[in-house]
């Protein structure tokens, strides 16, 4: 959609950023009633929709497509000849990116549909709300990357009652090694690389990094992962991430832990990547590859978007906001009238958070009683193959808290649908309090895993406990059942175990 010309126009609300919480919120503003304006940098959907969430969804499905038909097409009755099957590099990118323009397109119709003015350009807050004055906001031509930079050339000047800030985060670069977008390179161009690699040093092993690692490994680039903690996916449960390692190892997918980065150097034909040991930092380990992808976490994304006067209150790269503090937040910054919500305030780095915070941020502007974000009961996925999906706390978190807890377990290896599908890597863990088996979380490493956590998150919600879960009626055969084998085995009830 092409910008509009704004200068001067006044608005209840001006939301800077287009993603998944700017574009959602300043819908919910529209729907209460507020005159609303939305200004992106660059295309709407933000960094979920063309360059995280959906296309790498995309790409994953195309690696498990291939990856099934080439491994286990023999097992399912399909004989495959795998030096005969072509794969178009072009066309397995190229799909991911039409999808993203068709979602391009599908926001643009919202917020029009929606009365919401959309405002191509960087954003660049010069006042606060104060003495009866509203928020003023610079408008400029985007310059830089598409994932930050600063504002150009000024086109006009915008102002509102309140402004809320929802621009996302960027990745983190390694110490000392700035990506070059070829032979170091973030999640952003490896999802465009013009050619596969042969071989890929992927630094860290979060979700991010392990999403691309089984891409790439699935399509025959050989993978190491380099994570500085003793297992891979580290916020997970130790029994999912002991799980996942064992399974993407056989998967052909090499893992050095317990290792940082000292040093890579690029060169003519790839780079050469220095491990150190944390326990022994004496000794190392040096991986040779044509493309270093590092994946060690995101900082929010904020350059150019105030005046240095506003005294914006930044805490670990992030921007302060009160729900730190309050327990009904307003999601309100150190600047008046202005608010923050999303991946720009901080962890949990998730599309899903910044879409409730918000429609809690607006409806509170708004006046209206909200429930608000319960950030205890956040579902988190991992979207490889098997997947993972996790919500509430771990058994490491219990065991710190000092709870007094049980937790159940339940292997995929004897579930009936799993063995019918191939798919018996994995299990479920649920971990209740004692004695009335509240449910405090579960994790999942499976088939569909994404989609069971969601069981879990409506329980947690409801306050329900595994009782409940071993009462509700099942389908079978489905791979929701393993939910309740895993609700039976915290009571030693379970049945296929």
């Amino acid at each position: 959609m092409a910008a509009q010309t704004t200068d001067g126009t006044h608005f209840d609300l001006v939301v800077i950023g287009g993603g998944p919480g700017g574009y959602v919120g300043a819908i919910r503003a529209a729907q209460l009633g507020m005159k609303v304006a939305c200004v992106e940098r660059d295309k709407l959907g933000g960094v979920c929709l063309n360059w995280g969430c959906i296309p790498t969804k995309a790409l994953l499905h195309n690696a498990e497509l291939y990856r099934e038909a080439i491994t286990h097409g023999s097992e399912w009755g399909l004989e495959i000849d795998a030096s005969a099957v072509k794969v178009d590099w072009d066309r397995v990118v190229g799909r991911s990116r039409k999808v993203t323009g068709s979602l391009n397109n599908g926001v643009a119709f919202l917020l029009k549909k929606n009365k919401i003015q959309h405002i191509q350009g960087h954003a660049r807050i010069v006042e606060g709300a104060s003495g009866g004055k509203p928020c003023r906001i610079e408008i400029a031509e985007a310059t830089g990357h598409y994932y930050g930079g600063t504002g150009g050339k000024a086109t006009g000047t915008i102002t509102a009652d309140k402004v809320m800030i929802a621009t996302g985060a960027a990745p983190r670069s390694l110490p000392g090694v700035e990506a070059d977008g070829e032979t170091v390179v973030t999640s952003y161009e490896a999802m465009t690389l013009a050619k596969r690699p042969k071989s890929m040093v992927v630094v860290g092993s979060g979700a991010i990094g392990m999403e691309f690692a089984y891409f790439y490994n699935a399509f025959g680039t050989k993978v190491t992962v380099v994570e500085m903690q003793d297992r891979i996916l580290p916020v997970e449960d130790d029994d999912i991430s002991a799980a996942a390692q064992k399974t993407f190892s056989r998967q052909g997918i090499d893992f050095l832990t317990g290792h940082t980065v000292v040093k890579v150097e690029r060169g003519k034909k790839g780079a050469t990547v220095v491990a150190g040991s944390v326990a022994d930092p004496s000794k190392t380990t040096t991986l040779e590859c044509d493309v270093v992808l590092v994946a060690i976490g995101v900082v929010g994304r904020f350059d150019g978007l105030f005046d240095e006067k506003l005294g914006l209150r930044i805490e670990k790269g992030h921007i302060w906001t009160d729900y730190r503090d309050k327990k009904e937040p307003t999601y309100a910054t150190s600047v008046p009238g202005v608010y923050a919500i999303g991946d720009v305030i901080g962890p949990p780095w998730l599309a899903h958070v910044a879409s409730e915070e918000a429609v809690a941020c607006v409806e509170r502007m708004a006046g209206h009683h909200t429930l608000g974000v319960d950030y205890a009961a956040i579902p988190g996925c991992t979207y490889c193959n098997p997947q993972i999906g996790s919500i509430g706390m771990t058994e490491r978190d219990a065991k710190a808290k000092g709870l007094d807890y049980v937790a159940g377990v339940y292997q995929l290896k004897s579930h009936g649908k799993a063995i019918a599908v191939g798919a018996t890597a994995g299990l479920v863990k649920l971990i209740t309090s004692k004695p009335y088996g509240e449910i405090l979380g579960c994790h999942i490493f499976g088939e569909d895993a994404s989609e069971l956590i969601a069981e879990i998150g409506l329980a947690i919600r409801l306050e329900a406990t595994a009782e409940d879960i071993i009462s509700t009626v099942h389908a079978h055969p489905t791979m929701a059942e393993s939910l309740h084998e895993a609700a039976l085995a915290t009571e030693n009830r379970a049945i296929h175990a």
